[in-house]
């Protein structure tokens, strides 16, 4: 059991974070009710690893985030529940309809391609700068929400995976027996928000089908970024008792307006316009997903098999047309073995992971960009009798990418990632946790077309080093993490570096570290109150070269969400949650500074057995911010604005059958 003195100590370690006067309040309050009986938190099973297993037992970190957890925060996507439960920082897309660069670990502009997106079973992360489409996963279909962090991804999932992976687990794909029922959303709101989602599931004979449905629909808070979004899924599947087979399709579609950034002058004079020269400009988003997975069980064998195709098709309309197709396909096949050796017990996960990628621009300045990858891994774990666990990953990748904007820049590499790790209980609710190990990343199709001058890039290599302690307690658990990158030859934009087109390229940068302590803790007080904190504390800069010393650019140092969960009466419920992000600079040269903020949300629900009736109002304050800002001015002032949405109010019904 934790000592009361160690939990209070750090629950208080997270109030720190986050706005002084709030989450000191709900400290307090949640202390004042502590001395009532709790009920106790379920132990917590990760998939991350690709098969269901304890997340005490793991030598690196993980954050789940449960359907029941995101359904009472009121997300509506699965960028906006990352970001308000987990505290992770992201930055405003370009487009409308709600999509968010998420970075994990400091990484900037290239946080996308830094870390890995997997959507049941299948990856997700595109070949090229173009980021990861989340906001157009239907946000009731998720079962559960699991974040990696760190350069054991790269074992798990391939290069890319030095910040870590973001796995997406649907309902219908997680494995449990389905169960017939369905359920429907309305939600109306601000900004002429106007929202629908239902679904449904069928079962019959070990049979089951899963469909959902979902639009959106608002003005957005700037002119001329209205936005609308319309999504559909349907999976088919049959199960006994050792074995599970199915098929898989998705769409979803985004009709958006482009308002441009804005100068600093302009964000201060009006922070909804749009930019003159983009009141008219729009995008349209197309993705189509189709797949089919099996799994079955031989006695201590577990074999999973899953193969996706997916196609994305963008076409954006402003002072000229671009426009691209995307066709990808994914395969994967793994095994899982778990039986005793003598007084030890060993679970061995080995896998092949086959991908290709295709990018297709046409028109006058048409390219076909192509990339080819395949992965061998395999995780090893042993449990030893007195409570240590060590484990081994190695992962032998092979990569070829072309683009017809760069023929004679091509990668044709071969590379190996590796962790070890080790776990040590404590007692029955502790255990120290620690990793190291190497990850890396190959040049994407768009870095490779756009280099400097006689420059190759060369892969980019990470050292990786991550410390831990997992706590638990009868109503409560906590994890407080300290890590470390040390990355070599990081590719990245240099807006100084000699271009095909003048000063700007990419390149290899000088070595750069990545490092911080992270901590995460929830506690259920009494039948009525839970309290939970993530917060993260992190360094991101160069450590040699002539840069040495400075920031790497929109990459915060703190962040923190604390968040409450007050459940007044059997039909009652009032949550609060806020989140904040420290300062960050916007630019190579760290020339000047975006501003720090804070932001509160608050949501009631009052609840009956088949309806919930909610009303959330976002940005309680009214806090005038942006998280997303490419520059500097002479003035040293932020510029090339993207600015986020101030007070707005949800209203929603939600029907379950």
């Amino acid at each position: 059991m934790m000592s009361p003195v160690l939990r209070a100590s750090a629950l208080a370690a997270a109030a720190r974070f986050a706005a002084p006067g709030f989450s000191l309040s709900v400290f307090a309050l949640a202390c004042a009710a502590s001395h009532a009986q709790a009920p106790t938190l379920p132990p917590v099973t990760v998939t991350a690893t690709r098969f269901p297993e304890d997340a005490s037992r793991l030598s690196f970190s993980v954050s789940v985030l449960t359907a029941e957890q995101i359904r009472d925060s009121g997300a509506v996507t699965v960028n906006d529940a990352l970001m308000k439960l987990l505290g992770v920082p992201g930055r405003l897309d370009f487009y409308g309809g709600g999509d968010y660069q998420l970075d994990l670990r400091g990484f900037g502009t290239t946080a996308d391609s830094n870390q890995v997106v997997i959507v049941d079973g299948v990856r997700l992360s595109e070949a090229d700068m173009g980021g990861t489409r989340l906001a157009g996963i239907p946000i009731d279909s998720v079962e559960s929400i699991e974040v990696v962090r760190g350069g054991t991804a790269s074992v798990l999932y391939g290069e890319g995976g030095t910040a870590g992976a973001i796995v997406i687990t649907t309902k219908a794909a997680s494995g449990k027996p389905r169960v017939a029922g369905g359920q429907g959303y309305l939600a109306l709101g601000s900004h002429s928000l106007l929202e629908g989602r239902s679904s449904a599931t069928v079962v019959k004979d070990g049979f089951s089908l899963d469909a959902a449905i979902d639009a959106r629909s608002t003005d957005g808070h700037r002119r001329n970024f209205h936005s609308s979004n319309e999504g559909r899924s349907l999976v088919a599947q049959w199960r006994n008792d050792w074995l599970r087979i199915g098929a898989r399709h998705a769409q979803d579609s985004l009709e958006t307006g482009l308002p441009g950034a804005l100068s600093a002058d302009e964000y201060a004079a009006d922070p909804t316009q749009a930019q003159p020269n983009h009141e008219t400009d729009r995008a349209h988003v197309d993705n189509q997903r189709n797949g089919i997975f099996a799994a079955a069980t031989f006695g201590p064998f577990q074999i999973s098999l899953d193969a996706g195709q997916r196609n994305k098709a963008l076409e954006s309309v402003t002072s000229f047309t671009y426009a691209y197709t995307i066709e990808a396909r994914n395969r994967s096949l793994r095994v899982h073995h778990h039986a005793p050796l003598g007084d030890f017990v060993n679970t061995l996960i080995a896998g092949v992971d086959d991908d290709s990628w295709t990018r297709v621009v046409p028109g006058a300045f048409s390219s076909t960009a192509e990339q080819d990858s395949r992965g061998f891994y395999l995780k090893d774990d042993i449990a030893m009798p007195w409570g240590t666990v060590l484990s081994l990953g190695l992962r032998r990748q092979s990569a070829t990418k072309t683009s017809t904007d760069a023929p004679t820049a091509t990668v044709d590499r071969r590379f190996n990632a590796w962790n070890v790790g080790a776990v040590q209980a404590i007692g029955q609710t502790t255990s120290l946790y620690g990793n190291v190990g190497r990850s890396f990343r190959f040049p994407n199709v768009d870095e490779i077309g756009f280099t400097a001058i006689g420059a190759t890039l060369e892969p980019q290599t990470s050292r990786d080093a991550e410390l831990g302690v997992r706590m638990g307690w009868a109503t409560g658990r906590g994890d407080v993490r300290a890590y470390r990158s040390a990355l070599r030859q990081e590719i990245g934009y240099n807006p100084t570096a000699p271009g095909p087109f003048g000063p700007g390229a990419n390149v290899n940068l000088d070595p750069t570290v990545r490092q911080g302590v992270e901590l995460e803790v929830r506690q259920q007080f009494a039948a009525a109150w839970l309290v939970w904190a993530n917060a993260a504390a992190r360094e991101a800069r160069f450590t040699a070269g002539p840069n040495d010393g400075r920031r790497i650019a929109l990459a915060p140092r703190r962040t923190a969400s604390i968040g409450v969960d007050w459940k007044l009466s059997e039909a009652h419920k009032l949550g609060a949650l806020v989140n904040t992000v420290s300062s960050q600079s916007p630019n190579f040269e760290n020339s000047c500074t975006m501003p720090a903020y804070t932001i509160g949300n608050l949501r009631y629900a009052f609840s009956t057995e088949k309806v919930e009736l909610g009303l959330g109002v976002n940005n309680v304050t009214d806090r005038r911010y942006y998280t997303q800002a490419y520059g500097c001015n002479s003035s040293g002032a932020p510029t090339s604005i993207y600015p986020e949405a101030g007070r707005n109010v949800v209203l929603s019904v939600r029907v379950s059958l």
